[in-house]
């Protein structure tokens, strides 16, 4: 049905397409019809006996929704018009009807017998995971053992996981994919401000009067948040759209100025922007004079060593670097500036680079020099991927460096707070980090990290280098709790622990702008799948640390955590599972019952934290001062070479969501492919590539086959696939180079070879 040459559906651009997936629930997918108009209809008439207000389970988009049930099973989902989202859903947010009873669900626990998986029951195979972890830690210590998570899980379930390791078990080696996606802007808002999250939200879409969008493929990715752009584009038309991306991508399509750079250059680009101000006078000097000071690395600096730094990045300097031209850089400053209100959306082509942390923390520069913050519609704001990396993960601490409520390990002051409150001695929670996300699977190659838990993620097809890494989940007791099985984690496992999910279980999640809403439990689970929530509680009291979970429900988890919330800057004291339950989620800081919560942070009168009447008080710092750092652009992880000369980047696309673990068994996505490579015209004739030809995508590590799509989007001298697909994965190839601060791995760049196989090849990675 969909021509790859054009990009379209028969009958239907793929612009008009994407319209159509985000108008709402009444308009539906179906697949597989001849004609493209029964493509789109209303869906038939089922019969539901109550709607149920709940949240999507898919991106960090967090929209709500109205969920229809029948005979005690899920059967439709509408947009809830009452909702941040406007009652619209894309077509992930559709599928969440099927998702529940889409195959392969895991129904029973299964343990590893002679090289096989087979079922068991539930107290054999917790009695076998709490048996081989008690041994790992009596024998090698407790920093044998390790928990990696996932922002998908519930935030009850994600503040269990890391109050049982950090306090129970005594181990800080709690990780998870959010380091993969969420951590370079993590450290880049705690470097700046004092303390993590976005300080805008959803509102400024509708004040700002341009958008720079970088790093985002925001219409396919959060197509939902695409829409609200459009709103505001459409209510005030000159609104213009700055687009940095490498790719031409659905976003671009729509820029009014689109910066197609090289990819791993934003830094030279974020500093010849702000040479700009500079050079046309339009730093704030308030905003300088009061509420900002300058850093490079640890060190003291002033603006004019910053204004001294910029004059080697000059637009004439930078375009070579960044691969466009010296007047779209101008052009990109002037909209900037003179809007009198930007807001700068991204996200992950930002975060997934050996520079992630300087990336971000120049994007966030640049409003404090032109004092584009604080205000509607001007805010500096990144995306996130999943339905709870905010609040399930970095919120509530559960990273290695990391406590809950901007903690962090390495400050004294904060492990004796989270002692008293957590209720544990003084000396308990270890004094260093634990593994992050790449370490820990270095720590499973070597032997030192014996054990390993891992929830609602898949590893084995989404970290860096993933055949290294593979081998590695080979050489240690490997349990994983998931929803569905086999996936590309759980074929490694040693047990697999079934799960229920989303409208089968209850909690909370937290969307990009700091919402925290409820997603109620409305059905069975199937089988004999358990919550994550359920399955910690049980394992803490197999271990013999049942006391450090007092809280055994998810309302009761909610209580404890949003109690501790008030003894710091993250305070959500006043979201109760009552006023959740009532409303369409609230923003933090919301410290009492009856605050209606903060849409926009540091803003004195308006956020409940920030002191005085000035315009801003950055609180999380001592002195009240953001800071601008200073850096400098970095070459590549690994230039391209003569064997391997062309760069590689990674994403995703409309209809499909991250290991394709979900999306990939729902019969009207699955169509859809995810396993191409986007190569540019002038390459694929050089190389004499034809479209739908199987090519091998590799590097030095590894690759796998794709089938070519000819597309004139990508650079010359690029190539684009996503990691979507259950079969064919690209991480074989991608390397595990990481930003330094953020230990984020560098997704977006790494130095392969592509060459046209004889034949598809087997796929001898496929789950199975």
């Amino acid at each position: 049905m969909k021509n790859e040459e054009t990009d379209s559906f028969e009958g239907l651009s793929r612009r008009d397409f994407l319209r159509l997936a985000s108008l709402g629930s009444g308009m539906v997918f179906l697949g597989g019809c001849g004609d493209i108009r029964e493509l789109w209809q209303r869906q038939p008439v089922i019969a539901v006996d109550s709607w149920h207000k709940g949240v999507c389970r898919f991106c960090g988009t967090g929209c709500g929704m109205q969920i229809g049930l029948h005979e005690g099973k899920v059967v439709d989902v509408r947009g809830d018009k009452y909702a941040h989202n406007r009652g619209r859903l894309c077509i992930k947010g559709v599928m969440n009807r099927d998702i529940l009873y889409a195959p392969d669900r895991a129904l029973y626990p299964m343990i590893r017998n002679n090289g096989k998986l087979v079922t068991a029951s539930w107290d054999d195979a917790m009695s076998l995971v709490a048996e081989r972890f008690k041994d790992a830690i009596e024998t090698y210590g407790s920093d044998s053992v390790g928990y990696f998570g996932s922002g998908q899980l519930f935030t009850e379930e994600s503040y269990t996981a890391s109050k049982l390791f950090k306090a129970g078990i005594r181990t800080n080696n709690v990780d998870g994919n959010p380091r993969l996606c969420m951590a370079s802007p993590a450290y880049a808002y705690t470097g700046i401000f004092g303390l993590d999250e976005p300080m805008g939200c959803y509102d400024d879409m509708d004040h700002a009067n341009c958008f720079l969008i970088t790093g985002s493929n925001t219409a396919e990715c959060h197509p939902i948040l695409w829409e609200r752009i459009q709103d505001r584009i459409r209510s005030r038309p000159e609104t213009p759209i700055i687009v940095v991306d490498p790719r031409h991508t659905r976003t671009a399509r729509d820029a009014d100025l689109h910066l197609q750079i090289i990819p791993g250059t934003d830094v030279a680009l974020y500093n010849s922007l702000m040479y700009e101000v500079v050079r046309r006078g339009a730093a704030d000097e308030e905003m300088l004079a009061k509420f900002v000071t300058f850093k490079q690395g640890d060190e003291n600096k002033d603006f004019e060593a910053f204004r001294e730094h910029l004059s080697n990045y000059s637009p004439e300097k930078v375009a070579a670097v960044c691969g466009i031209s010296a007047e779209s850089i101008r052009e990109a400053a002037y909209l900037f500036i003179s809007s009198g209100a930007t807001m700068t959306i991204w996200t992950m082509g930002l975060n997934q680079q050996v520079q992630g942390v300087a990336s971000n923390q120049l994007i966030i520069a640049l409003h404090l020099l032109t004092g584009n913050i604080g205000r509607p519609g001007a805010t500096c704001f990144s995306l996130t991927g999943q339905p709870n990396a905010g609040g399930g993960v970095r919120d509530t601490g559960a990273l290695s460096h990391s406590l809950p409520n901007g903690r962090k390990i390495l400050v004294p002051e904060h492990r004796r707070e989270m002692e008293k409150l957590w209720n544990v001695p003084e000396g308990t929670i270890k004094p260093t980090p634990g593994y992050h996300a790449v370490e820990m699977f270095k720590a499973m190659e070597s032997g030192e990290l014996k054990c390993a838990l891992i929830m609602a993620t898949n590893p084995g097809q989404s970290m860096p280098n993933t055949t290294r890494y593979r081998a590695a989940m080979e050489k240690a007791f490997l349990v994983v709790a998931d929803a569905f099985h086999p996936t590309n984690t759980t074929i490694f496992a040693d047990v697999v622990l079934p799960t229920s999910m989303w409208a089968e279980k209850g909690g909370v999640f937290s969307n990009s702008e700091r919402r925290y809403h409820h997603v109620p439990k409305l059905v069975e689970a199937p089988g004999e799948a358990r919550s994550d929530l359920n399955i910690l509680v049980d394992f803490a009291d197999r271990l013999g640390l049942g006391h450090i979970l007092p809280a055994r429900t998810p309302e009761a988890v909610w209580e404890e955590w949003r109690n501790i919330s008030q003894y710091s800057y993250y305070n959500f004291k006043g979201i109760t599972y009552e006023r959740m339950k009532k409303e369409r989620g609230l923003l933090w800081p919301c410290p009492t019952e009856d605050h209606p919560g903060t849409c926009r942070r540091y803003v004195p009168g308006e956020d409940p934290m920030a002191k005085g009447n000035d315009r801003l008080d950055f609180y999380g710092r001592p002195d009240g001062r953001a800071i601008i750092f200073i850096h400098n652009q970095q070459g590549p992880p690994e230039p391209p070479t003569d064997d391997y000369p062309f760069i590689l980047t990674t994403g995703r696309v409309l209809e499909h969501w991250h290991t394709d673990t979900i999306t990939g068994r729902l019969e009207e996505l699955e169509r859809v492919p995810v396993d191409f490579v986007e190569v540019h015209p002038a390459d694929a004739q050089r190389l004499n590539l034809r479209q739908d030809m199987p090519v091998m995508v590799r590097s030095n590590r590894g690759g796998d086959v794709f089938r070519v799509r000819i597309v004139e989007k990508t650079r010359e001298g690029m190539l684009f696939t996503t990691f979507h697909s259950m079969k064919r994965i690209i991480n074989h190839a991608t390397t595990d180079a990481y930003d330094p601060i953020s230990k984020q791995p560098a997704y977006k760049y790494c130095a392969v070879a592509i060459e046209p196989v004889s034949t598809t090849k087997p796929a001898a990675d496929e789950v199975s």
